[in-house]
């Protein structure tokens, strides 16, 4: 399945309600969401700084992770960022590819 990285920043009500249910049960209704539509979580931490929290998250494709993140992000307590997550495997196949490119003015 393919893996994701979400970070996320709570705001608003959704510090409110962080500061009214804790981590754990913030926790649960992420693993909540993310298992509705077949994926599942393989961490999630709660940080200092820029971003309030992070999430590694395997979803069985992009619709699923965009379905995921829109959900969040339309409660209007929580801004998400997604990042596409790639093995070493899937590294090494993409660089045995041989794309067509022509550089802007050349």
């Amino acid at each position: 399945m393919p893996r994701y990285l979400i970070r996320g920043n709570y705001v608003g009500d959704g510090l409110r309600g962080l500061l009214q249910e804790g981590g754990t049960r913030r926790r649960e209704a992420v693993e909540q969401l993310v298992g509705s539509l077949g994926g599942k979580i393989e961490s999630l931490y709660y940080a200092f700084g820029d971003t309030d929290i992070y999430v590694i998250v395997d979803m069985p494709d992009n619709a699923a992770m965009a379905s995921v993140a829109l959900t969040a992000a339309a409660t209007g307590t929580v801004a998400v960022e997604t990042v596409v997550l790639m093995t070493a495997e899937e590294l090494d196949e993409a660089v045995k590819k041989s794309p067509t490119f022509r550089p802007p003015g050349q």
